[in-house]
């Protein structure tokens, strides 16, 4: 069955992109991330891939400044423009959605930048409710706004859609290929689900052992069906890398 992934025409120009080289990561003594060089340019959306403990989250979290011990023997370069989003909202839950999304918004028009954010990902008038009110996937959809209100030039995510159920994850992977279209971010998703990656990525990269084992461009349409032998092959390519 074909999944419908848009672009919308209102899409903007790209800005900002990703270039480290060099990276590692050791805990204890063990290495977690082995000299790694990775580029994402920009505009593109790459998701990572890699078992437990393979170094997924830490990479992100190095490239969202999060982590002060990351070693860069070659070079970092990451747009300030940085959002995250998690597995979890990460909501405040004695703040109402409208204040969440605008949370950390020094502009004077972030009232409404914030309510047109909602818009864009399906909330209007839910502005005032509490985020214990919303639904697993509307609080994900609130999470999304607040990282796409500040126009990041690089979107970072780490397993967004993990917890969500299959028909949730489905509209969220929609729409946030509609939203990644419209604002032109650079993104790195870190997910498990090797569907997700070839629905939504531009390029795939298996990281495995703390070396990146397979970096592949998704050469699909925007509408991706799973029964097409392009993406059969490059899902089989994957889990192939994975060792699965």
């Amino acid at each position: 069955m074909a999944q419908d992934l848009p672009l919308t025409n209102a899409k903007r120009a790209p800005k900002g992109g990703v270039e480290v080289r060099g990276l590692s990561r050791r805990f204890s003594g063990r290495t977690i991330i082995d000299n790694v060089d990775l580029t994402i340019a920009p505009g593109e959306f790459v998701a990572l891939l890699g078992h437990s403990g393979s170094g997924k989250s830490t990479m992100l979290r190095a490239l969202a400044g999060l982590d002060p011990d990351v070693e860069i023997a070659g070079g970092l370069t990451v747009p300030d423009a940085t959002s995250v989003i998690f597995q979890d909202a990460r909501l405040l839950p004695w703040q109402r959605v409208l204040t969440n999304v605008r949370l950390g918004l020094r502009r004077q028009d972030g009232g409404n930048l914030a309510v047109a954010a909602l818009g864009e990902v399906g909330l209007t008038g839910r502005e005032t409710a509490w985020p214990g009110d919303l639904s697993g996937g509307e609080q994900q959809r609130v999470a999304l706004a607040r990282a796409l209100v500040r126009e990041p030039e690089l979107l970072l995510a780490d397993e967004p859609f993990g917890a969500l159920d299959a028909l949730t994850k489905i509209s969220m992977h929609k729409l946030l290929r509609e939203l990644c279209a419209a604002h032109s971010p650079a993104v790195l998703l870190v997910t498990h689900d090797v569907d997700e990656a070839v629905l939504l990525a531009d390029r795939t990269i298996v990281l495995h052992g703390g070396r990146i084992v397979l970096d592949e461009t998704v050469k699909l349409p925007n509408i991706r069906d799973r029964a097409d032998p392009e993406f059969v092959g490059h899902r089989k390519r994957l889990l192939d890398g994975l060792g699965v």
